[in-house]
């Protein structure tokens, strides 16, 4: 199956997906859940066929910008889909499909410089996994947070929007939030302890400037997790904490890449 149908049929597949979330989050259609998973599960097929074309190419794994956004879409659609069977997650798919729509228009569409690693380097490969699942994890905490912001903002004015009724109570938004910051901080550190053991030099292959943004954003989220226990953090602050330390990793990781691979043109 070629590169350009499985993008069109991936981009089709989440745009229902999405356009039946927002219609039930308005009331206008009653949606069934099985139908939306079984949509967002052929949606994910495609995408994951997408990923296996666009990343390995010459018996390597290319990890240039777009290819690992695209990567990291795709993970953050599965883990969503998975956890969306058991807990109360549909609103994240208003954010997490149009998101991944984007990645698949611009890897179709834009060139930078290929990140090639070779696929028999395990270590790296192990630290890789781990590093993209912590970054899919923290971006549904991110959007977890936007959207148990926006739900404390509209309760506290008594604003009876469709965000508010359709969103579950904010005791369990705010556990499932700090249930995807746990989970992202035990695959961050794991990510963070690999990469110590697998990478031989951190300046010589620019990763000196993630790494340190990596181990600040996890003080970050350490902190909240300790304020959460100590404090009893929640609502607004937690929020305020998760995206900035979320804010942090993607500079860790989006922002290096940015620079090196689409300003510097820097391959690798």
């Amino acid at each position: 199956m070629g590169t350009l149908i499985l993008a069109v049929t991936t981009l089709f597949l989440y745009s229902i997906g999405t356009a039946l979330q927002a219609l039930g989050f308005r009331g206008r259609i009653s949606v069934n859940k099985n139908i939306l998973t079984v949509i967002g599960a052929l949606g994910l097929v495609a995408h994951g066929l997408l990923v296996w074309r666009t990343l390995f190419q010459d018996g390597a794994l290319n990890l240039g910008f777009f290819q690992s956004s695209l990567l990291i879409s795709w993970l953050m659609a599965a883990l969503l889909l998975i956890m969306n069977l058991r807990k109360p997650l549909d609103g994240l798919f208003l954010g997490v499909y149009p998101l991944a729509c984007i990645t698949v228009v611009f890897a179709l569409l834009t060139h930078a410089p290929p990140r090639f690693i070779q696929r028999d380097d395990w270590g790296i490969l192990s630290h890789i996994a781990l590093s993209v699942t912590a970054y899919s994890l923290f971006a549904l905490a991110a959007g977890q947070a936007l959207l148990l912001y926006f739900q404390n903002r509209q309760l506290k004015q008594n604003y009876n929007s469709p965000l508010v009724r359709n969103l579950p109570p904010l005791q369990t938004m705010e556990s499932l939030l700090f249930e995807l910051v746990w989970a992202g901080v035990i695959v961050l550190v794991l990510a963070i302890v690999t990469g110590a053991i697998f990478v031989s030099d951190l300046f010589a292959q620019d990763l000196a400037h993630k790494t340190v943004f990596s181990l600040i954003s996890l003080a970050v989220f350490a902190a909240l997790l300790i304020g959460r226990q100590t404090q009893g953090w929640r609502g607004i602050t937690a929020s305020r904490w998760t995206l900035a330390g979320c804010a942090l990793l993607a500079l860790a990781y989006y922002g290096s890449k940015f620079v090196l691979e689409l300003v510097f043109h820097r391959a690798g």
